[in-house]
């Protein structure tokens, strides 16, 4: 029997002229997530990030009819919240799934392995491996900046500055806090907060755009 699920995809698919290799990207996410508990390098991370965010973002684009063009900004700014949501939650990860993002040659590299993850805080050693990963997250993060310049729809490219405005301060505070121990998360207020603050300068760019 059909899924309905599958079956509404499909029905958008069509009707937008939708590819399905967004879907089918995200299926092979899954099969990874019951099957992979451990990577072993930034690199088999990212491509991880490749099939579970990802697609998640260009399909969005395809729905709203946005560019191709905008891929390589969306495709940076996914992977990095991908890493964020890793980064955040990687002691409840080990503890509840025993699944471990964090890349095991980083760890080994400051005399770590993925048991440090069980301590109610995280050592100097496993503060270092968080904060270098996150460093390199910002790299991501720089390259996805322009991303919500890239969209036509005005909507849309608000929800984009802010996503990306509120990864900024996350990625910051995985730099200077323990995951373990510490508040990583946005409250609402905080949230609020970002956007008040960032609000004007997105209504500037857009105004610059149109001119």
């Amino acid at each position: 029997q059909a899924s309905a699920e599958a079956v509404a995809l499909r029905e958008v698919q069509k009707a937008h002229g939708l590819t399905d290799r967004h879907a089918l990207d995200l299926l092979e996410a899954f099969r990874r997530d019951v099957t992979k508990l451990r990577y072993r390098n930034w690199d088999e991370l990212i491509d991880y990030c490749r099939y579970s965010a990802v697609p998640v973002g260009r399909f969005v684009l395809d729905v709203h009819g946005e560019s191709q063009g905008a891929w390589p900004a969306n495709d940076a700014l996914c992977a990095a919240l991908q890493i964020i949501n890793h980064l955040q939650d990687c002691a409840k990860d080990y503890r509840n799934l025993d699944r471990v993002y964090i890349p095991e040659d980083s760890l080994a590299s400051h005399g770590l392995d993925v048991s440090a993850l069980a301590e109610p805080t995280a050592a100097p050693a496993l503060r270092k491996v968080i904060a270098g990963l996150a460093e390199r997250n910002g790299l991501f993060l720089a390259q996805s900046r322009p991303f919500a310049g890239q969209i036509r729809d005005g909507r849309l490219a608000l929800e984009v500055d802010l996503i990306q405005t509120l990864a900024e301060d996350l990625n910051a505070l995985l730099i200077r806090r323990d995951p373990l121990s510490e508040n990583v998360h946005h409250s609402k207020t905080d949230i609020a907060a970002l956007f008040l603050k960032r609000l004007p300068g997105f209504a500037l760019s857009r105004m610059m755009r149109r001119r």
